[in-house]
């Protein structure tokens, strides 16, 4: 019973001491929300650790203002997007599946078919698994510019390089 009253007189002097402060959550202002342009190079990278690594540099979960329902992420160039890799027998087993709507309208293609006809497309369809399904996600996908080749079209926004 004593302690019992001990913890009632600890609740109290918590309850009396934390009365004039306001606990609130800090929401960043969007027009205070700073992007970066980070570049990548995705030259002999896994394709899935690469993915990862991208996704939360878009969703902004690396930022100390982090928020679930706002888009405070980084654009992310990535570069050499032809010359990733995946591990094991994926090249031939990892199926991309479509359907146009019409009867048998299944469309199907395997990772290294998709490599050689849109390079690109292997990377950004890896990412957009890893961002949220609905209307936040795809305008984080957006930020997101995938290159075959070496070169971009972005030097003016003086992209910093990102090891991964």
């Amino acid at each position: 019973m004593a302690e019992r009253a001990i913890l009632t007189y600890i609740d109290i002097f918590f309850i009396e001491f934390c009365e004039g402060f306001k606990m609130k959550t800090y929401l960043t202002p969007v027009k205070d929300i700073e992007r970066k342009w980070l570049i990548v190079d995705a030259q002999d990278k896994v394709l899935g650790r690469l993915a990862s690594e991208i996704a939360t540099r878009l969703r902004g979960k690396h930022k100390a203002n982090y928020c679930t329902f706002l888009d405070v992420g980084d654009f992310v160039i990535v570069v050499n997007a032809d010359k990733v890799r995946l591990t094991g027998k994926k090249w031939d087993d990892k199926v991309y599946r479509h359907h146009s709507g019409f009867m048998g309208g299944l469309k199907e293609k395997t990772a290294k078919v998709l490599l050689e006809q849109k390079p690109e497309e292997l990377l950004r369809k890896a990412v957009r698994g890893m961002l949220p399904k609905n209307t936040l996600g795809r305008n984080q996908l957006k930020k997101l510019k995938v290159y075959a080749g070496a070169d971009h079209p972005h030097s003016a926004q003086q992209p910093q390089s990102l090891e991964l």
